[in-house]
């Protein structure tokens, strides 16, 4: 049975986060979904846990990323929680970057790969139909947005996220004949080189950039609806602008809630503009859902909350069910490839299919969008009484179960990249498993699973409600 580590006293927050936070004493032993009787002792130890990070340091390459500011090795998970080799438990708010909808090891995901594996199916069949593919299949298109579920197309990819990128951007270049692109400041789409070009960070800039809006740093000064009216208003003009450099590209591609830039939610009429914008100028919309997806905001898909239907959805993460699966979902007037003029080896991911197929089917069932929302907006509250005790908090948002905390230097307002990572140590150390985004690394990131308890959410609060003050104390800030 798997035991969440009770957390410090709540030190601060006000009387939302308070309230919340008295069921922490309840929330200290967080039961697993699902019953598998007495389990066993974690193997090793603090000795076998220092012997197996050091032979991953040596061995792996330099750019291991979460390995390094999480130095633990997990040998059990049931739900929210993780446990070490050192038989620490561990309440993971990072939930695979979004990819663990419900959490680990849910008994309809396992059931889902049980099932397949013990009726003797193929699990390798490259894009051969199969009844798993079909199932799988027929479950997306009934959680898709109606209007593009009526008129759409699938394209199974390799098994990331940026994978399905790729063949996002290569299918408008196809049906366009163009091969320009919009994208936006912060945004983030994968690490392979047509996705990473888009990113914010991109190295060798071969898009066109126009800002997305925000309160925060707002890039035009004002912030609120006036500022994602600039930003729409940059946009329409530099299309049509016959001097401003930027030809009618081949689309637009745009995250509902910016993730790893910072989470930050698009406006709702911000998108909805962008949609008409684009329309208009016969420009096809790509939606990157691959961290949107599957109920994380409160929605079954970011779109969902501005009522626009693009003309492309990336998806991946969640809709795997744990496991690696990657497809794009598009308007059939898009459908201009050749056969073989996009392919890779492990499309046809059975298990992923089974796995991905009970997710969907549980959310929707379950309406578990619905209830990130609700959650959400609570942990959003408690959270902003949190930052208003504590000025090192700059900025708290986020979107149903996709919340981050800005830490900055409160004498100057300047992002505070030390001290975020002293969050991230502090709530380590307090068992709470959270991540770093942002411009400046300088974002706390919440991504529990959508199976998220009052108890566990309580929880969570309590530990980071700790953890803050407790990094702020050892930075010299407050």
């Amino acid at each position: 049975m798997f035991e969440a580590q009770s957390g410090g006293a709540v030190r601060a927050g006000g009387p939302t986060l308070v309230a919340l936070t008295e069921q922490g004493a309840a929330a200290a032993q967080v039961p697993p979904q699902g019953s598998r009787g007495a389990e066993p002792a974690a193997p090793g130890g603090p000795a076998a846990v220092e012997g197996i990070l050091r032979r991953q340091a040596l061995r792996e390459s330099a750019a291991r990323t979460y390995a390094r500011s999480l130095p633990i090795v997990p040998v059990r998970a049931r739900g929210l929680t993780i446990e070490g080799a050192d038989g620490r438990r561990y309440l993971d708010c990072l939930s695979g970057a979004g990819t663990l909808a419900l959490g680990h090891n849910h008994p309809v995901v396992l059931e889902a790969v049980r099932g397949v594996l013990d009726s003797g199916a193929p699990l390798h069949v490259l894009d051969l139909a199969t009844p798993v593919k079909d199932a799988f299949t027929t479950e997306l298109f009934a959680c898709l947005p109606p209007a593009l579920a009526a008129d759409a197309r699938v394209q199974f990819c390799g098994p990331a996220g940026t994978d399905a990128v790729e063949a996002a951007l290569k299918l408008v270049r196809t049906a366009t004949g163009r091969a320009g692109l919009l994208a936006f400041t912060g945004a983030y789409h994968g690490m392979t080189a047509g996705a990473l070009g888009a990113s914010g960070g991109a190295p060798d800039v071969r898009v066109t950039r126009l800002p997305f809006p925000q309160d925060f740093r707002c890039p035009f000064g004002v912030g609120g609806p006036e500022g994602a009216r600039l930003g729409a208003r940059w946009t329409e003009s530099l299309l049509d602008d016959p001097k401003g450099g930027v030809p009618t590209p081949a689309a637009m591609i745009v995250e509902p809630v910016q993730g790893e830039g910072g989470v930050f939610p698009a406006p709702d009429a911000w998108l909805r503009r962008m949609r008409e914008i684009t329309e208009a100028r016969g420009i096809p919309l790509i939606a990157d859902e691959v961290q949107t997806g599957v109920g994380r905001t409160g929605a079954f898909w970011g779109v969902d909350h501005a009522g626009v239907v693009p003309d492309v959805m990336v998806l991946s993460k969640a809709i795997g069910g744990s496991l690696p699966l990657a497809v794009i979902v598009y308007r059939s007037g898009l459908d201009a490839w050749a056969p073989g003029a996009h392919a890779g080896t492990f499309r046809g991911n059975q298990l992923a299919m089974a796995a991905g197929a009970a997710t969907l089917a549980y959310v929707r069932e379950n309406r578990l969008a619905e209830r990130a929302g609700v959650l959400g907006e609570r942990m959003l509250t408690a959270l902003r009484g949190l930052a208003s005790d504590h000025p090192c908090i700059g900025d708290v948002r986020g979107r149903g179960l996709m919340i981050g905390l800005e830490l900055v230097d409160p004498d100057t307002g300047a992002a505070a990249q030390a001290l975020a990572a002293a969050v991230r140590q502090e709530c380590l150390n307090r068992g709470l498993i959270v991540e770093l985004g942002g411009r400046h690394s300088s974002v706390v990131r919440l991504l529990p699973p959508l199976t998220l308890t009052d108890e566990q959410a309580a929880a969570v609060l309590e530990r980071l409600a700790d953890a803050v003050p407790a990094a702020a104390a050892a930075c010299r800030l407050h």
